[in-house]
């Protein structure tokens, strides 16, 4: 009945120290134990023989679903999802702006006991309308879900509070507070986000400021708990609170 879901920008596994060690974002990725972890900026380079998320994944005992969005000659780059739960779907979604660097969703259909689950992984552009087109993008996927419950996971890369994509997400998921994750050694940005509707079934969203976390990338990871009655079953709607 408990499920924690976490969304990490693992900066290729460069640390704030400007090391590449993808050990230490293992390690990150064992404290975290969740179930679901939206990745972003994973560079789909060669660890031991393996690519570099397969290599994460099966260090982390999780299933890997990657989301590249920059294929380059020797390597890729983009989102990826880990999970430990049953994929049912998977949709690659294009969320890419002419002259910018190309961006993109994961849409991924889960099984959480009897329930489905809509996870949709992203990393959002860096311009304001980039943002504001993607976010519209984003928006039509939940809005055509039959599934029992929605998350949105990524880093948004939104600064302003009273920027519109926050302010159109707010109207279909409920408030959520999240946690400045940027940079990871002070942090004063909240650019990952967590949003999961309904919103009665977040018991607990906070960053994860670890030692090694604050080390391992320049972002700290966000996780949050989900908790549902046993009584909740597949096409009933816990009501989100006030």
């Amino acid at each position: 009945m408990r499920l924690r879901l976490a969304t990490y920008n693992i900066h290729a596994c460069v640390g704030s120290d400007g090391r590449f060690d993808p050990e230490r974002i293992v390690q990150v990725l064992e404290e975290l134990d969740a179930a679901v972890v939206a990745l972003q900026e994973v560079e789909h380079h060669r660890v031991e023989g393996q690519d570099l998320l397969d290599y994460l994944a099966a260090a982390a005992g999780l299933t890997a679903i990657a989301g590249p969005t920059l294929l380059r000659g020797t390597r890729d780059y983009g989102n990826a999802l880990l999970t430990r739960l049953p994929v049912l779907a998977v949709k690659r979604i294009d969320l890419s702006v002419a002259d910018r660097e190309p961006r993109g969703a994961l849409d991924v259909a889960l099984a959480w006991g009897p329930l489905r689950m809509q996870v949709v992984a992203t990393h959002l552009g860096l311009r304001p309308g980039e943002r504001r087109w993607q976010t519209r993008r984003l928006l039509t996927l939940f809005e055509s879900t039959s599934a029992d419950l929605a998350a949105l996971l990524g880093d948004l890369n939104e600064w302003l509070l009273w920027g519109r994509p926050l302010r159109w997400l707010r109207r279909h998921f409920p408030v959520i507070a999240n946690p400045p994750t940027y940079p990871a050694r002070f942090p004063l940005f909240a650019l990952d986000r967590i949003w999961v509707r309904p919103r009665a079934l977040v018991r607990n969203l906070q960053a994860h400021h670890s030692p090694v976390a604050r080390m391992a990338s320049d972002h700290l990871p966000l996780k949050a708990l989900l908790i549902r009655h046993p009584t909740w079953k597949s096409g009933n709607r816990e009501p989100d609170p006030g």
